[in-house]
């Protein structure tokens, strides 16, 4: 295990470029808290909804299984090493691509964390804005830029209030959405298994798995930026394969059952149809608010390393921005968000096997290459193949070509300096 000593942190603040210290550790229910709100995310919701609508429920349950067991293998890796090591993403970045080969790594995350920053908060203002004010679009506007100040201010003073918030939410979420989704059952005249007969089962377990990674792969890639502060690797790799598992099976369950008996996208659009109304608007806005300034504190991360500049100005422009754009966002950039989340998978696998194969040089932070070509290379591949390729799991087949190349890559330019 890994620490470093105390380091004036007024400069690195939440330790962008350095090792975590012993000092700065969490417990481990703190850091399940953390992990489990961040996995607390409306769109998983919506992924639950679409599997549940094409699918029997043998398969729902396959597939949150098979897709959850996936999923909470890769940032379970993730959250070992850098729990192991102190390092968040970006810094292991460096570690397995280089100095600038890390600004990739970095300008994917940053770049996909703002826009579903910015989409979560027009997730949030526009159904609300809709029940309460008919649609309004200055209501609209009001509670865009409401909500997306309150998330930029708890990922603008660090883990501190991130752990705050989810302390809150993550309870509130689950009693609440427990509660409605029993009530939901109320309005069907079947059970549960014959509700999910009455749709047409479209979907495949292997196309059904593939939209429970693709639901949170993305946001899983950026798990050493919480799970560094796990108090050891044991601690860090646990915790976050049960907030993966529990947290985001749950969250599919939730806008999977309710939507067969009741219909609407997740537990908001639920619980209007029970007239819950200030119940809706309080776990729309928590399940929203826990996701979000986890996000964001990734971003501002990620640009404090291609910029230079502090993580705290980096937050504070990725968060105006996102709620500038969080309306154009939400229905013009979905898509296109969706599609580079293909980049982050390869991402993660990379930094896991740059760490397997060399972790005698995980005990600094001094980097002895540039950039890594093959490294680079892999993951814009692995990329584009992932978005082409559509046989098996898009995010095992960016994986994949990722690891050949780096592997590979590795090995030639190993051979070829002992040649030299």
């Amino acid at each position: 295990m890994i620490f470093s000593k105390k380091i004036n942190n007024s400069v690195d603040d939440e330790f962008v470029n350095h090792i975590l210290p012993a000092s700065e550790r969490k417990s481990t229910i703190t850091v399940l808290m953390i992990m489990l709100g961040f996995t607390f995310f409306s769109g998983s919701m919506w992924a639950g909804k679409e599997i549940a609508e094409g699918i029997s429920f043998d398969g729902f349950i396959w597939s949150i299984l098979i897709g959850g067991i996936i999923l909470s293998v890769y940032t379970g890796f993730l959250a070992w090493i850098s729990a192991s090591c102190g390092m968040g993403v970006d810094l292991l970045a460096k570690k397995a691509l280089g100095n600038k080969g890390s600004y990739l790594v970095s300008f994917v995350i940053s770049f996909t964390q703002i826009g579903w920053f910015g989409v979560g908060i027009a997730m949030f203002a526009i159904p609300v804005a809709n029940v309460f004010w008919n649609g309004n679009t200055v209501a609209q506007w009001i509670l865009v830029i409401l909500s997306g100040a309150l998330m930029t201010a708890s990922a603008y003073f660090g883990i501190k209030s991130l752990t705050l918030v989810s302390y809150i939410s993550v309870p509130v979420i689950s009693i609440l959405g427990i509660y409605a989704m029993y009530k939901a059952s109320d309005f069907g005249s079947s059970s549960l298994i014959e509700q999910f007969s009455l749709h047409d089962n479209t979907l495949g377990i292997g196309a059904a798995s593939s939209l429970v990674i693709g639901s949170f792969i993305s946001g899983g890639t950026t798990t050493p930026n919480f799970a560094r502060y796990a108090k050891d690797a044991k601690s860090g790799a646990i915790t976050t394969i049960i907030a993966f598992l529990l947290g985001n099976s749950l969250m599919i369950i939730f806008g999977g059952v309710s939507s067969v008996y009741v219909g609407g996208n997740d537990i908001f659009d639920v619980m209007i149809k029970l007239n819950m109304f200030y119940f809706a608007l309080l776990v729309l806005g928590l399940n929203i608010w826990t996701t979000n300034d986890n996000a964001l504190y990734s971003a501002g991360l990620g640009l404090a390393n291609i910029l230079k500049k502090p993580k705290k100005l980096m937050i504070l422009f990725s968060g105006l921005f996102g709620t500038i754009m969080s309306i154009w966002l939400y229905w013009n950039f979905s898509g296109w968000l969706s599609i580079l989340n293909c980049a982050l998978p390869p991402c993660g696998a990379v930094i896991i096997v740059s760490y397997l194969t060399n972790k005698e040089n995980y005990s600094d932070t001094n980097i002895n290459q540039d950039i890594n070509w093959f490294g680079v290379i892999g993951i814009v591949l692995g990329a584009i193949i992932a978005n082409i390729v559509k046989i098996g799991f898009p995010s095992l087949n960016s994986m994949i070509i990722a690891l050949i190349f780096y592997i590979v890559g590795n090995q030639f330019k190993k051979k070829k300096s002992q040649r030299n």
